[in-house]
């Protein structure tokens, strides 16, 4: 079906191409008009060179890099997206008077058409809510669960009786997949801070399902790189590929009819994703076995079982400022505010990039060095210690044990500024947890959102890998959430592990939507100052953190700060160097770059792999707000422009 001439004037085409102004079209010679309210206007250069390979254990194939891009000035709200037509779509329920739980529901509802491989309604979040009115927090968990049915030994074998191993995989298998919790969470939040009909929210995603939209070239990497595993499910072969096996390329419109039918029941009542038609059709795809696919032992009694969380935010000080971030779960508050918490006792103003430019400038080697044993620690005791807290409590059974300051001030006096460490141990909290290696984690979104009353969202959305668990039904994709779980349930020594598999249980995470505050005080008032996050898998609190230090030690705007060169390190040798930024020289492995040869002098093993970050920042601003997208997807800031 043929694109409508309104949602081609939506349509921001990204890396490789040029940005149009929305209202103009590509073909006319005329100068752009003024940008108006919710336009996405061009921002950066497509920038095309060799560099470090793509890391296959990242959450999607890198695409590159946009130089020089300025950050975005909106007076009274502002909306960043991953993509350009959720970017727009959720700006416009902000224009019209909706609150940033409103644009929420339109943004992930975009998202999960047009970026299907990164997040959507078959998948979980977790989100940050400032209520601007009461100056509250409060700190969603839309985590997918697993079924009931499931063992420790969900993830590895068969059954108890039946010990190989599922097929093909642990991840394309339905025992990958997680009881959905992205539409429960919405629509909870909907209600406690909505203003716009729930209905009403999903107009933007059920018109661009219906009349078309243009493959992106992000997508369209995407898909060539997943079209193997994609074959292996009739629907999702059917939709993201062509007739003859070919992956689909940005000369394709899609259109998702079913997606829109799905959509729009959802908006008549969301209680139909978990009691319905919609549920039993997850159910029976998870429950394929077509291919000779293991199937889920999801029920509809799981999905109707299913509740979103609110729990208490993990808030702790950095630089004066108050930083709150998202409790387990997620590990990725904690292990930001333990890293920043470390940080705090070097002088970090003194490690600043040098040569700053519109993209961030050349990160100091001791900057990175001190962030990089900083995150190791943080790692360390993350993979050791942090899991869903409803199952396995923290150490003293607060965060507080991790995080308090004369425990900081002991780890930090673990970080030489002589030699990197390598690898860490983990801090000694009674008995020990089983010593297994950390799980990867892979892919997601983040939606930052700021509305005209004040209030904010920070959420980090996800379907886990590229494309999930490659299932498709009524239009979405299911995900691959639970091998987030440690598929060993014990150790080498027989201690178990404290993210193994349990029913009921939420699989630990990383995510780490953020939101700083301008004063850390004790009875001084909340006002927001900045609303940050990123998908990335296990490496988002690395991309946080630099971006963090990055505005509040080294004085970068937002799109300074998430232009900058990603770095960062989890509980390992490597160090990563961001190879897709055009400061770092990759050539013969980087022996002639300033950054990675000092790194290296201080005896780190520098990994130069391009990097997926997808952060947005928005930072209020006197007359304002600032925002900044990562030049290394697709996204983009607008709001009402200045």
């Amino acid at each position: 079906m043929a694109v409508t001439r309104a949602t081609r004037r939506m349509i921001a085409p990204l890396l490789g191409l040029a940005l149009v102004a929305a209202g103009c079209s590509g073909e006319q010679d005329t100068p752009a008009a003024p940008p108006g309210p919710c336009d996405i206007v061009a921002n950066g250069t497509p920038q095309s060179r060799p560099g470090g390979e793509g890391d296959a254990s990242a959450p999607e194939t890198a695409t590159g890099y946009r130089s020089d891009m300025t950050p975005v000035r909106t007076r009274t709200y502002a909306v960043a997206t991953a993509n350009p037509l959720a970017t727009r779509a959720a700006c416009e329920v902000l224009r019209d008077g909706g609150t940033a739980a409103d644009a929420l529901v339109t943004a992930q509802a975009v998202l999960g058409l047009v970026e299907p491989q990164s997040s959507g309604i078959g998948g979980g979040g977790f989100l940050l809510y400032y209520d601007a009115a009461t100056k509250s927090v409060q700190a969603f968990d839309g985590r997918e669960v697993a079924p009931a049915a499931a063992t420790e030994n969900y993830l590895r074998w068969v059954s108890d009786t039946d010990r190989t191993e599922p097929v093909p995989d642990a991840r394309a298998s339905g025992r990958s997949i997680g009881v959905p919790g992205i539409v429960r969470m919405l629509t909870d939040v909907h209600a406690q801070h909505g203003r716009t009909p729930w209905r009403d929210l999903f107009a933007p995603a059920i018109a661009l399902a219906d009349d078309g939209f243009d493959v992106s070239p992000r997508l369209a990497a995407a898909i060539s790189a997943a079209a193997p595993k994609l074959r292996t499910d009739a629907d999702a072969a059917a939709y993201f590929l062509n007739p003859d096996g070919s992956p689909k390329n940005t000369e394709t419109t899609l259109t998702n009819p079913g997606y829109a039918k799905t959509l729009s029941t959802i908006a008549s009542d969301p209680e139909a994703f978990y009691t319905g038609d919609i549920a039993r059709d997850i159910v029976a795809a998870a429950a394929d076995t077509s291919g000779g696919r293991t199937p889920s032992l999801m029920t509809v009694e799981d999905l109707a079982g299913y509740t979103a969380k609110v729990r208490e935010p993990l808030c702790t000080a950095y630089r004066g400022r108050e930083i709150c971030g998202m409790p387990p779960p997620s590990s990725g508050g904690i292990a930001v505010a333990a890293t920043l918490g470390m940080l705090e006792r070097f002088p970090m103003g003194e490690h600043a990039p040098t040569d700053v430019d519109r993209n961030g400038g050349r990160p100091a080697v001791m900057g990175v060095h001190l962030i990089s044993e900083a995150e190791r620690l943080a790692y360390a005791d993350r993979d050791r210690y942090v899991a869903d807290t409803d199952f396995v409590p923290l150490p003293g059974g607060t965060p507080e044990t991790l995080l308090g300051s004369d425990y900081l001030a002991g780890r930090s006096a673990l970080i030489s500024s002589d030699r990197t460490m390598g690898k860490a141990e983990p801090g000694k909290f009674g008995p020990p947890a089983a010593p297994v290696p950390p799980t990867p984690e892979h892919g997601t979104s983040h939606i930052s959102i700021v509305d005209e009353q004040g209030n904010a969202a920070s959420l980090t959305t996800t379907v886990e890998s590229a494309f999930g668990s490659f299932h498709m039904v009524d239009g979405f994709l299911l995900n691959n959430q639970l091998t987030d779980f440690s598929a060993e349930p014990a150790g080498p020594d027989g201690v178990p592990v404290a993210n193994r598999v349990q029913p009921g249980k939420r699989p630990r995470s990383t995510m780490a939507p953020t939101l700083i505050f301008t004063s850390a005080e004790p009875g001084a008032p909340r006002e927001l100052y900045a609303v940050a996050g990123s998908p990335g898998g296990s490496t988002i609190i690395q991309f946080v953190v630099k971006s963090v230090v990055g505005m509040l030690d080294w004085g970068l705007d937002p799109q300074q700060a998430v232009s900058m060169v990603d770095f960062g390190a989890d509980n390992s040798p490597e160090t990563n160097v961001g190879g897709e930024h055009p400061v770092i020289d990759t050539s013969d492995d980087g022996a002639h770059d300033p950054l990675v040869q000092g790194l290296r002098a201080l005896g780190h093993k520098v990994d130069l792999a391009d990097q997926s970050s997808g952060l947005s920042v928005i930072v209020r601003e006197q007359s304002g707000w600032d925002g900044g997208a990562d030049p290394r997807r697709e996204g983009a800031v607008t709001g009402d422009v200045n």
